[in-house]
């Protein structure tokens, strides 16, 4: 059975893997709802033909079960594409960002599912993240494009945390792998009447950059996270995953050249000052 100790480490396994997903938005040239659709189509695929490998049950206990699933893949279909579409119009540094403002609303959110007491320590982690994530924010011209990405990456941030929340009230009973399985189906099946290039039309190097991000980038990451769910509060693994915006912001830089200020990097290391305080908190409590 899977510690917190162990919880966190799958945690971080999967928030790193996550830092380059951003990428694909800029690499793959797609709109932002084909990406999704495709994305989740293949790691669909790859979760089911892991579990089926495993002899690991793919149907759910309950009848209800099924619809909380499609009302999580729903919510988990909605967040992929605002946040492709947030880095296609902000650039994948400012996207990233302005998504994890998610974990300052779940701080505030998960009271209110858990009937829980706010505490002192995570209102500090969640303000000093805040304040990371603002210094963060290349110094770039804010046009028209800009402004809406980085509006779309708050809404994006919001669905996530909402999807967080919800699953781990109603939905923690089930693996991760199982989880992302109805996730990912919901999330292609809603959006697939929308796409705007046919898969024949696809070119072949797109192709391998989907199979690459539905597989390595989306199955494996979301599996982990989902699991650490399970064992942890939806406001640390929030605050965990805050390292993300910072391997994503580095990863654009080296592969990208997207550029990176001096108030970018304090921000990275408020950021990362915050994620190791709440997991040494969540450590030192489990011993």
């Amino acid at each position: 059975m899977q510690t917190n100790h162990s919880a966190l480490l799958t945690l971080h396994l999967s928030v790193i893997v996550f830092g380059g997903t951003a990428l694909f938005s800029k690499l793959i040239a797609l709109s932002a709802l084909d990406i999704t659709v495709y994305r989740t189509g293949i790691a669909f695929a790859v979760l089911l033909f892991i579990l089926t490998l495993q002899s690991k049950p793919r149907l759910l206990k309950r009848k209800k079960d099924y619809l909380t699933a499609i009302m999580l893949g729903s919510i988990v279909g909605l967040h992929w594409v605002t946040y492709f579409a947030s880095m296609q119009m902000a650039g994948v540094a400012v996207g990233i960002i302005a998504f994890f403002t998610y974990p300052v609303m779940t701080v505030f959110l998960e009271p209110l599912f858990t009937r829980t007491r706010l505490k002192i320590r995570d209102l500090f982690s969640a303000f000093l993240v805040l304040f990371g994530i603002y210094l963060l924010v290349p110094e770039a011209s804010l046009g028209n494009q800009v402004t809406l990405g980085i509006l779309t990456g708050i809404g994006s941030g919001a669905l996530f945390a909402t999807r967080n929340l919800l699953q781990k009230k109603y939905f923690s009973q089930y693996s991760g792998p199982q989880t992302m399985l109805y996730q990912t189906l919901v999330a292609c099946l809603m959006l697939v009447c929308f796409v705007d290039t046919p898969l024949t039309e696809v070119p072949e190097r797109d192709l391998w950059l989907l199979l690459l991000a539905g597989s390595v980038f989306t199955a494996l990451p979301h599996a982990l996270f989902a699991s650490s769910l399970r064992y942890l509060s939806a406001t640390t693994v929030g605050l965990i995953s805050c390292l993300q915006p910072l391997y994503g912001t580095l990863l654009a830089f080296i592969l990208l050249q997207e550029d990176i200020s001096f108030t970018t990097l304090i921000g990275g290391i408020l950021v990362v000052s915050a994620a190791c305080f709440e997991t040494w908190s969540i450590t030192r409590k489990s011993k």
